[in-house]
């Protein structure tokens, strides 16, 4: 897309730059009058006005080319923005998900298993009542937070 603007704006210089050339006029021994663009050697010469042809309104549309150009830029930046937010929406969503599943699994396990074992410290032990309780409201609160309607198995709850 950069390549386009770019072109857009060589495009739109360009004929700023072929108006502004100088033109030259001489006459020389013969007494036949010559324009040119280069300044002849040895020849008296005189810088030429030339106009361009163009009128007011292909200025103006000149400068309303420069806005829509302006303007491409903006929705550029605005659909890059929203791209980014969707990529963002979309990698908290799979983080959920992920969140989700990850709960649900620790509640099959807390409600399905009388001990739970757990490692500290390099040493095994088991989980007494209330701490399977405290584990069990933890994973609970998680599948809640992450589990919500348009989460997959939100109805199981």
């Amino acid at each position: 897309m950069n390549r386009k603007i770019l072109l857009l704006t060589v495009l739109m210089a360009a004929p700023g730059l072929a108006t502004s050339a100088s033109v030259y006029k001489w006459t020389d021994e013969q007494g036949i009058t010559h324009f040119g663009d280069r300044q002849p050697t040895g020849q008296a010469v005189e810088q030429v006005n030339v106009r361009s042809g163009t009128s007011q309104s292909s200025a103006s549309g000149r400068q309303s080319a420069q806005e829509q150009l302006g303007e491409l830029e903006e929705q550029q930046a605005a659909q890059q923005q929203r791209q980014a937010e969707s990529a963002a929406e979309e990698a908290r969503r799979k983080q959920r998900e992920a969140n989700c599943a990850t709960a649900r699994s620790n509640l099959e396990v807390i409600n399905s298993n009388a001990r739970i074992r757990v490692e500290e410290k390099g040493e095994t032990r088991y989980l007494n009542p209330d701490e399977i309780e405290q584990q069990r409201q933890r994973f609970q609160e998680i599948a809640n937070e992450n589990c919500g309607p348009d989460q997959p198995g939100a109805s199981e709850r």
